[in-house]
């Protein structure tokens, strides 16, 4: 019989008194009677929200996405907003993606609301993430939901929270809000929803949606250079297939093939081990039907449309997927570029980036004049940047983890703006007689190559959560000094705040908020970056490596050098 601590057992027992529904308690009892294992796991903790919100396992229990978490989150957030905001009509905008009872959990979280004298606008069916940040601030509301666990398996499925800017939840409000959670029983939670209160939108904020991002995302294409732009894409069973078509429908792409197994929303997603654009096996029917009709680039974005991923021809005609960090070098030059030639900069702009995304943005925005803002990972510190900094205008700005935003008439990765923006990069480039990934190589010979891989390791429950925290421990307590060779010469300890020049012994604080990170540089300007996941059960390790690029000849061999060298980096620390 497994051991479960009398705290745990506690919190099992509150869950079988009339607070919950019947269908609740006899699920607690079967657990109880056949799988006490999965027991301990559904109640040992309640779930947090981490660098994209709250995410986890649906079922039962404190540590799982339910109808009775969703709800204590909702009528907390719902107490913090009456009083933040006495006296005014509060007002929430509420969006959901294709994932298995999003629609359920949406309804639920809108009758908390409206319980709690609140005005909803809740979306008739799957919309996209970005069109959320969008509708919030369109419409004047306090505050936002989205349910989702963006690219996570099928069992998972989440609750981002935004404010009034559009942006997700930063400190310190994500810690009062919690704290007004954490304090509330569930008896509390007002659960008889004002349907009147209740008002569902779809097609009107469609049309201003995606009108504003084709306003953003086109940057005068001939009409023949766009026509003759062959383009493949792929939903992944997502809510991209809402909005994305109809997008470039409306910028004038026409020759557009989209993958028909993967265009009906499915929270199973029955075609894919995983739906994330980062994965390249996720894309394998879209590159394949890119073979049949001979196109440019292919495009794939993530369940909730917030992340995007792009493949395009490499120097032998074979189609390769970017990584993150490539294509938001790519878009960010081309940004600039326009923003250069219509005369915009005057050194009050600024581009974002975060800690484990390429160095290359900093010799980007020296180049043109601009400022790079460093932020922690995640795009709320994006979005919390143009918040802070009203004096300066947002070109734009990305993370290593597929996410772009194209200026700032959404507050969060935009996969729908970004897509029409790589097509335009594409299309400009191929009526050069170039092609986009050849414009990449030139970015490398003007401003360095920089070459990055993430590995991720997967430790699941509560023996992994306390691995992945030894792992972190051993790495503070033992600080590597070299990497295949080459010296450590800073170490950013981001827990601490704490920098610390390894050659001088000089510790200087670090101002950003705390988080779980520890980075090393070194004297070859590699970058070595650990960081727990904030929303999955896995440690990310990056790595970033850099050498010069004098010709697009030496390109092959140079990038294989770069391969070699992270691949020593990784055998030195037992991850290849």
């Amino acid at each position: 019989m497994i051991y479960i601590e009398p705290q745990i057992l506690d919190t099992v027992n509150s869950w079988l008194t009339p607070t919950f529904d019947d269908d609740t308690q006899q699920k607690v009892r079967d657990l109880i009677a056949s799988d006490p294992n999965a027991l301990k796991e559904s109640f040992y903790k309640n779930l947090e929200f981490g660098t994209g919100g709250m995410r986890g396992i649906m079922g039962i229990g404190t540590n799982r996405i339910n109808k009775y978490t969703l709800g204590k989150n909702t009528q907390g957030l719902s107490n913090y907003l009456q009083q933040s905001f006495p006296g005014e009509r509060i007002k929430v905008a509420i969006a959901y993606d294709c994932r298995h009872n999003s629609k359920p959990f949406a309804k639920i979280v809108a009758d908390v609301f409206s319980a709690n004298e609140i005005e909803v606008f809740l979306f008739e069916d799957l919309r996209p993430t970005p069109e959320l940040s969008f509708a919030l601030k369109h419409l004047n509301c306090h505050c936002g939901i989205v349910l989702t666990a963006s690219h996570n398996p099928p069992e998972y499925n989440g609750y981002k929270v935004y404010w009034q800017d559009g942006g997700q939840l930063v400190p310190p409000q994500d810690a009062e809000i919690v704290t007004e959670i954490n304090v509330l029983d569930y008896a509390e939670i007002k659960f008889e929803p004002d349907e009147n209160l209740i008002h569902f939108i779809g097609k009107d904020l469609d049309d201003v949606f995606i009108d504003a991002c084709v306003n953003n995302g086109s940057f005068n294409t001939p009409q023949a250079d766009k026509d003759n732009l062959g383009i493949v894409f792929t939903s992944l069973h997502g809510t991209s297939i809402t909005t994305i078509p109809e997008t470039l429908r409306r910028a004038g792409y026409s020759n557009l093939h989209i993958v028909a197994e993967q265009a009906e929303p499915d929270g199973n997603f029955p075609t894919v081990d995983s739906p994330n654009p980062e994965e390249p096996e996720a894309l394998k029917m879209a590159l394949r039907l890119a073979e049949e009709v001979n196109a440019d680039i292919v495009i794939g974005t993530d369940p909730d449309s917030d992340r995007v991923g792009v493949a395009v021809r490499d120097l032998h005609g074979k189609m390769i997927l970017l990584n993150g960090n490539q294509t938001m070098v790519m878009m960010t030059h081309f940004l600039l570029k326009q923003w250069k030639a219509q005369n915009k900069i005057d050194g009050n702009e600024f581009i974002g980036s975060t800690i484990v995304s390429t160095p290359m943005m900093l010799e980007l925005a020296k180049a043109f004049d601009v400022e790079c803002k460093i932020g922690l990972t995640g795009f709320k510190w994006i979005a919390k940047m143009i918040k802070d900094h009203p004096e300066l205008d947002f070109i734009g700005g990305g993370e290593e983890s597929f996410g772009f935003m194209v200026g700032d008439f959404v507050r969060d990765k935009d996969a729908v703006t970004a897509t029409l923006l790589a097509c335009e990069i594409a299309a400009q480039a191929k009526a050069r007689g170039n092609s986009l990934y050849k414009e990449l190589i030139n970015l490398y010979i003007d401003y360095g190559f920089f070459k990055e891989r993430l590995v991720s390791l997967t430790k699941k429950g509560i023996e992994g959560a306390q691995e992945i925290k030894q792992m972190m421990i051993d790495a503070r307590e033992n600080p590597i000094e070299e990497f295949n060779g080459s010296k450590v010469i800073r170490i950013e300890d981001y827990q601490s705040s704490r920098a610390t020049n390894v050659i001088s012994g000089e510790i200087t604080d670090i101002d950003v908020p705390k988080s779980n990170v520890l980075i090393y540089y070194t004297e070859d300007q590699s970058m070595i970056a650990l960081r727990p996941s904030g929303t999955e059960p896995k440690i990310k390790f990056y790595i970033s490596v850099k050498t010069s690029l004098e010709h697009i000849s030496q390109f092959e061999a140079r990038s294989s050098h770069l391969d070699a060298k992270i691949d020593a980096i990784l055998r030195e620390m037992n991850l290849n």
